[in-house]
């Protein structure tokens, strides 16, 4: 994983897919889903954020009584953006229509077009008081959610190890009344994995139940079973989505959700016991949790010697990792809220039942490990007019951190972003995620300075530069290094239906010459250009991108790829059918040449393949919606190599240049 998880936010354009159409605030994020997949290098899930959108766009929020919280779930609403609408309604009493959105400081036409889908005005009596259960069960929604996939191939592991069959099942529940109460549960079945026999007896190899109460009088959150916990900038805890490097200032803050529900099929990114946030007074809050779980992994000699993140169990050897270690962590949060003034304090002490001693290669030499551990840290944030400073410092049973950032908004059209940080090369933060190069707060020292203007009425710029700095090893680097990241974007929107894009990307990391051991260490340059056109006629949705990716070690010969996409879609104006189609060419010279094409999904997921050799990839999506009720979602993918017999290896090798996927989905909705 070579990036921290990146404009995670990003993803959440695929909310797109639970509408009969895309809805303009998601499209104008689109571009930025396969720069997420580059950057992170996997995809974990991220249902929980995509789902909270989506249910936006169904059940909108009122302005006239919104938190900041609820305000600050939406990715393209900066900080000034936010206080500006609770400044306006607290000075001007509630809204009459949203068109006075237009007099909120720091709003602007295109922010405005991006929040619609998502708002509302209504009128609120004085007070928010906590609803009563019969209101609550006569009102509240029901959700159930059933995933089935399918492979029309047959992986190597089939015919050697892997225990159970090959088809991929989920399911989910929940049941929701606005933000007061939201309780439900997950079940997941992996391909490969048992069903009800052998170490599956119970059913399903995952399970997740949760339980999350909001604003009941001084009781500001409750969660129960399966829960996420973020604060500050994320160096003490930041298990929640994390944003990061993009091609967009407008998500560049952290932002810390404090406590969230866990209802997605992640089967390692959470928290299992309680959690409470308690109002203290109008200003200050207290937050404490308490989680007891257990985690996959390797035991030998009585040690914990790697902890398995993936989730699957379907192989013996895999089934032998489940419940190998219990972790136990519990801390809280004390949180300063003024008009202008941002303090909170965060605190975590967690340990495991057993030693946890991985085998520290040279990179990982100043790597976690032990039995008990902690993390301090103080966050703060100021923000005065345009201008915004916030920050973390944090410190650890070994090493510490420090964050900060500097930004000033002239206007929404002109914005300027300055970000330093420090993380020790050996500070241990387990639970922690935060803005970097690398996937955790450790070991990196970086300046990043980044603006986007608007000096157009149709145009937008962006240009960012990060100068970053290894103070130990990495994975593949054997020395202390440093490198370069430069980015330029420019957006042009001729017309509403119409948007053209093209952005640029340049690269420069050291990394070991392959089969010297270390010995030989040389810079990489990575040159990525990208153009895109975006157009959507009606009921009609036509979108074309190429890339180019350019790959070079320097002294040695350069590596190309590039990729061609074509997508188009179409709502029936008389049938509540969706149709989408999508083809993709590539051709790459080997890995490090990849291309990455974002492509249509399933409801709160995204698929964001990567593709290295030469061949073809086309998918189909049918969507059909019994009206509010029931909906039933439909893709089938195909991918054909040209320069191969077989694809992956090990247990995943394919003995064949082709495979075809079908996946299903079906909602119910009461």
């Amino acid at each position: 994983m070579q990036y921290l998880k990146t404009f995670i936010i990003s993803a959440m354009i695929l909310a797109a897919s639970s509408l009969g159409a895309q809805t303009p605030s998601l499209i104008l994020w689109e571009e930025n889903l396969e720069e997420l997949a580059e950057e992170t290098g996997e995809l974990p899930a991220w249902e929980d954020e995509l789902e909270d959108l989506s249910y936006r766009l169904h059940e909108p929020l009122n302005l006239n009584s919104a938190t900041r919280r609820e305000l600050e779930q939406f990715p393209f609403l900066t900080a000034r953006q936010v206080e500006g609408i609770q400044a306006y309604v607290y000075i001007h009493g509630q809204m009459k229509t949203l068109y006075e959105l237009q007099l909120v400081e720091g709003m602007d036409k295109r922010t405005i077009e991006r929040l619609l889908p998502y708002v509302c005005v209504r009128p609120v009596e004085e007070g928010r008081n906590f609803p009563s259960l019969k209101r609550i069960f006569k009102y509240g929604k029901h959700e159930a959610l059933a995933r089935f996939d399918v492979p029309f191939y047959t992986r190597e592991g089939y015919r050697k190890e892997y225990l159970g069959p090959s088809p991929y099942h989920s399911l989910r529940y929940g049941f929701r009344y606005g933000e007061y109460l939201q309780v439900g549960f997950s079940a997941e079945k992996d391909a490969g994995e048992p069903f009800f026999a052998l170490h599956d007896a119970k059913g399903y190899d995952y399970y997740s139940v949760y339980f999350l109460l909001r604003d009941a009088g001084r009781l500001k959150a409750l969660a129960l079973g399966n829960y996420r916990l973020s604060f500050g900038q994320g160096l003490v805890l930041g298990n929640n989505f994390g944003l990061g490097k993009s091609f967009s200032l407008v998500t560049s803050d952290f932002r810390g959700t404090g406590i969230r529900r866990h209802s997605s099929t992640d089967e390692y990114n959470y928290f299992r016991g309680a959690a409470a946030t308690v109002n203290v007074s109008e200003k200050l809050s207290a937050s404490a949790f308490y989680s007891h779980r257990s985690l996959d992994g390797t035991v030998e000699d009585g040690n914990l010697v790697s902890i398995y993140k993936t989730g699957l169990h379907r192989t013996q050897k895999e089934a032998d990792k489940a419940n190998a270690a219990t972790l136990q962590a519990a801390g809280g949060n004390v949180n300063y809220e003024g008009d202008a003034l941002h303090v909170g304090i965060t605190g975590l002490y967690y340990f495991f039942d057993r030693p946890y001693e991985p085998r520290l290669r040279k990179y990982a030499k100043y790597n976690l490990h032990g039995t008990r551990f902690y993390n301090a840290g103080i966050d703060y944030r100021y923000r005065s007019g345009g201008f915004g400073w916030s920050g973390e410092a944090a410190i650890g049973t070994k090493g510490c951190a420090f964050l900060n950032r500097l930004s000033y908004d002239f206007s929404p059209d002109y914005r300027l972003l300055l970000v330093h940080r420090y993380y020790a090369h050996d500070y241990w933060a387990m639970f922690a995620g935060s803005f970097g190069e690398g996937s955790t707060p450790q070991n990196e020292n970086g300046w990043y300075m980044a603006a986007e203007i608007s000096p157009f009425a149709r145009w937008r710029f962006f240009a960012s530069a990060d100068f970053f700095s290894f103070p130990w090893w990495k994975y593949r680097i054997s020395k202390p290094s440093q490198g370069t990241d430069l980015r330029f974007q420019a957006v042009y929107t001729p017309r509403e239906d119409l948007t053209l894009l093209a952005n640029y990307r340049y690269k420069r990391k050291e990394r070991d010459v392959t089969g010297t051991g270390g010995e030989v260490t040389l810079p990489t340059h990575h040159h990525r250009i990208r153009v895109r056109g975006t157009y959507r006629p009606g009921a009609w949705h036509f979108q074309t991108t190429a890339d180019y990716v350019l790959f070079r070690q320097q002294h040695y010969s350069s590596r190309h790829g590039w990729q061609c996409t074509q997508l188009c879609a179409y709502t029936l104006p008389c049938l509540p059918l969706s149709l989408s189609v999508q083809g993709t060419y590539f051709d790459t010279d080997d890995y490090d040449s990849r291309v990455y094409v974002y492509e249509r999904g399933l409801l709160y997921t995204f698929y964001t393949p990567a593709f290295s050799g030469q061949g073809f990839r086309c998918s189909a999506c049918v969507r059909y919606d019994l009206g509010e009720t029931a909906m039933l979602l439909v893709k089938l993918g195909h991918t054909a190599y040209g320069d191969r017999d077989e694809i992956g290896s090990g247990n995943d090798l394919i003995r064949g240049n082709r495979k075809t996927d079908l996946q299903a989905q079906l909602r119910l909705k009461f």
